[in-house]
């Protein structure tokens, strides 16, 4: 049995759909705004609200505990004047470029290599990427047992007949900072590779394969074609290197302490320890907001670089 719509249900009906239509377009308007405003609010109080609290401390007399009276640029004449401040940074200079460099180099050439669709792959990389899934604090431990003269890669060899090996760069003051180097770059390398496969993997095969009927060798088809297409990929790994390598904390502690002495010393750690063991925090907020200068100094030519690039392409 058949039910036709009275000519009222068919007027409330073509009467509701505006509404409903105006009801769904308000819900897609303003739902997404509602899901990410507590993110959104944490990241101003918790992110930027703290960045600008530890700005406005740098201008202050803070020592023990925080004090809110203007001091102008009192605290970094002082950090200026610190002579471990221009150890830190020229450490930070050694570390970060050395780190960045190798870690660049060791990344690119182990996706090349797993770009050749190689057997085993899918386990190779995961053994590569394994040590980015370990913190900082795992790793500057391990490498500290490995590197001590009197347990570690050295005293193994000395058991094993080789008297004459030494590798003492963990308490060498010269050499100490080159510790650090190695783990991170052994840390860091895996997801370098991982950044710079996905890159690779997304290269038009008939453009290598057009250079190879063409005669061109495989190295050759690499350093002239595949690896300057990558140059975005380049772009996002040296963002993320500048910044692992400007806020290296953990690692540094772990590892080396700083020490021997400060020949290993970073701005991280002198930050920490001016602002919460030294009792002196209007002068670690003011080696805080350098190296969020120095980022920034970084980021910025960075990106004006890759945009401008791109607006080119």
């Amino acid at each position: 049995m058949s039910h036709s719509s009275s000519p009222a249900e068919v007027r409330a009906l073509a009467d509701a759909a505006p509404a409903a239509a105006s009801r769904q377009r308000l819900a897609d308007r303003w739902l997404p705004r509602l899901v990410l405003s507590p993110t959104i609010v944490m990241s101003l109080v918790f992110v930027y609200g703290f960045i600008a609290w530890t700005a406005w401390l740098s201008f202050t007399e803070s020592r023990l505990m925080p004090r809110y009276d203007w001091a102008g640029l009192t605290q970094y004449l002082a950090l200026f004047d610190n002579e471990r401040w221009w150890t830190a940074v020229a450490n930070l200079g050694l570390f970060g470029g050395l780190f960045i460099l190798c870690t660049l180099v060791v990344g690119l050439l182990l996706a090349v290599l797993l770009d050749q669709k190689i057997r085993a792959e899918g386990a190779l990389r995961a053994v590569y990427l394994y040590p980015m899934a370990l913190s900082f604090i795992v790793t500057g431990t391990a490498w500290k047992w490995m590197l001590n003269p009197d347990m570690g890669l050295q005293k193994v060899l000395n058991d094993w007949g080789f008297a004459n090996f030494t590798f003492d760069w963990l308490v060498d003051p010269d050499r100490a900072i080159y510790t650090v180097v190695i783990a991170g770059v052994w840390q860091s390398s895996g997801f370098v590779m991982a950044l710079f496969l996905a890159g690779l993997r997304g290269v038009d095969d008939s453009i290598i394969k057009a250079a190879q009927v063409d005669g061109a060798s495989l190295p050759t088809i690499y350093r002239r074609i595949v690896i300057p297409s990558l140059r975005p990929v380049f772009f996002s790994v040296l963002l993320i290197l500048s910044h692992i390598a400007i806020k290296s904390f953990d690692l540094v502690m772990a590892l080396t302490g700083g020490g021997p002495g400060t020949s290993s010393d970073v701005p991280a750690v002198f930050m920490y320890q001016f602002a919460f063991t030294r009792g002196q925090l209007g002068l670690g907020a003011a080696s805080a907001m350098m190296m969020l200068m120095t980022i920034v100094a970084v980021l910025v030519p960075l990106m004006y670089l890759e945009t401008r690039s791109a607006k080119r392409g």
